[in-house]
């Protein structure tokens, strides 16, 4: 089964749904704001992403310009800062077993089916 980290005012997020689910994929889908992921979900999908935290940040979100633009956090600070600011996490994410993407373009996702 796919899972889809996902935020249904986005239209990348919406886009990515609907591409896998014409690819006839079963989809369970996060709502990551409102089912905030844990530190060790979030360090979980990072290394299906081959990614680390600062590389899923929203950077352009008013909440990061404003506190955390600029600053030099560890890597565990990140993914606190993720965990409790969930608006942050870039999305959507989409996992397949142990590969993971994330949707931008949506059609990235196609590429872990």
């Amino acid at each position: 089964m796919i899972t889809i980290y996902h935020n249904n005012r986005c239209s990348k997020s919406r886009q990515a749904l609907d591409l896998l689910q014409q690819q006839g994929q079963e989809v369970q889908i996060v709502q990551y704001l409102t089912h905030t992921p844990t530190k060790e979900e979030l360090r979980e999908v990072l290394e299906k992403l081959k990614l680390g935290p600062e590389d899923i940040i929203r950077k352009g979100e008013k909440l990061y310009k404003e506190s955390y633009a600029g600053q030099h956090l560890t890597q565990d600070e990140w993914l606190q800062v993720l965990a409790e600011n969930p608006v942050l996490i870039e999305r959507p994410i989409v996992i397949n077993g142990d590969k993971a993407v994330i949707g931008r373009p949506p059609e990235n996702v196609l590429t872990i089916l």
